[in-house]
């Protein structure tokens, strides 16, 4: 009992006026319990300061949803596959859908016109693609390379593409610095317009200058795109590029039955990027299969679809972006999807919308149609960089 002499005391001597014991605190006892209560009265401030944190929600000003989004659509020169299966994947979710064909730059369907058209939001972490090709160029990292990210923890690109892991494209931006940042996205179209001839293109932008270190710096802009604005038809542009080998097309967009049968593909320039493109291939297939961009295999699992996920938001607003491009047999095609709203808005049901599109695609044997005509190399244009 030595070991408990800190409890209370009790008398056990027999009162005359009571049978009942008397129980009495030693002051070595008070002190205890008085440490005990300090030490309670910390824990439950802590405890409710957590609990605030988590009560704690952004708030959002924009609607996820929408109706007649489509209103105004010129489509006459569209893929009219390719368009039902946008138009059914989006359904009423407030946002635009792109599909190109990679190998001509032809837009094969645009939902959502006006929205593709604008002047573009922030690319959250589908700037990681373009980022990841900067370092690759620049000989800083292989897929397997494993960078540092504090004690402990190593991660290569493959796996920081799948899992758009910020503190691995942090790291990358501040070894490369913005003048090798920007240049490369500036070679893979951004901030200049994508499209050649498209009325109502509106231009994203890309800044002059590193952001302030307040904001993040480089480093946030690699991670999250931060302060730069990009464009569907940009996005679909660059990954384009990376699903045909390194061609940069400019983007045209058919609107009669006459353009359609004389269309001619313009190549804006040639990218460097053919022996990186098996670099980065295996993070964006892994999005899909395990990553970020899992929820594509909720509707569509026969054929292999390579993307990146982008989720952010800005001024109450959130955008989920998802580039990717279905690699099958027959031929590639690229589809962006970009939402914007609020809570429900997302990369992963950005990705979700692209999954039902590719399963619409493939139950209306649009994979099965044939191989795509590659265009004569010799009657394609290269045109300048001003259309």
């Amino acid at each position: 009992m030595a070991s408990l002499s800190w409890a209370a005391h009790i008398n056990t001597h027999t009162s005359t006026k009571s049978k009942s014991q008397k129980i009495s605190e030693t002051q070595r006892t008070r002190r205890r319990m008085r440490r005990l209560a300090r030490t309670h009265s910390t824990n439950v401030t802590r405890v409710s300061a957590t609990t605030r944190r988590r009560r704690w929600h952004e708030r959002f000003s924009m609607s996820s949803f929408a109706e007649d989004i489509a209103n105004g659509d010129i489509t006459t020169g569209e893929d009219p596959v390719v368009r039902q299966a946008a138009l059914d994947a989006l359904g009423n979710m407030n946002g635009t859908v792109v599909a190109i064909e990679p190998t001509s730059g032809r837009v094969l369907a645009m939902v959502n016109q006006k929205l593709a058209l604008a002047s573009g939001a922030q690319p959250c972490s589908t700037i990681k693609l373009s980022v990841a090709l900067a370092a690759l160029s620049e000989g800083l990292v292989s897929k397997d390379t494993p960078v540092s990210l504090g004690a402990r923890w190593h991660m290569n690109l493959t796996e920081a593409l799948a899992h758009s892991n910020n503190a691995y494209f942090e790291a990358l931006g501040r070894k490369l610095g913005f003048e090798k940042v920007a240049y490369y996205a500036h070679e893979y179209g951004l901030g200049e317009l994508a499209g050649y001839d498209i009325p109502g293109e509106q231009l994203g932008e890309y800044p002059d200058a590193v952001i302030p270190t307040k904001l993040g710096g480089v480093g946030k802009m690699c991670s999250f795109g931060e302060g730069v604005s990009m464009t569907p038809l940009q996005l679909g542009a660059m990954v384009s590029a990376i699903a045909n080998g390194g061609t940069l097309y400019y983007l045209q967009h058919p609107t009669t039955p006459e353009e359609v049968a004389n269309f001619q593909p313009r190549v804006k320039r040639q990218l460097d990027i053919a022996p990186l493109i098996p670099e980065i291939s295996d993070g964006m297939a892994g999005a899909v299969q395990y990553g970020t961009a899992r929820s594509v295999r909720l509707n569509f699992n026969e054929e292999e679809v390579l993307g990146k996920t982008g989720t952010c938001s800005h001024e109450g607003t959130r955008y989920g972006w998802f580039a990717s491009y279905a690699n099958t047999n027959v031929g590639r095609i690229v589809v962006v999807v970009f939402l914007q709203g609020g809570r429900p808005t997302f990369g992963p049901k950005a990705a979700e919308i692209a999954g039902r599109m590719y399963r619409n695609m493939y139950d209306h044997n649009f994979f099965v149609a044939g191989p795509a005509v590659l265009p004569d190399q010799s009657a394609v244009k290269t045109v300048s960089t001003n259309p």
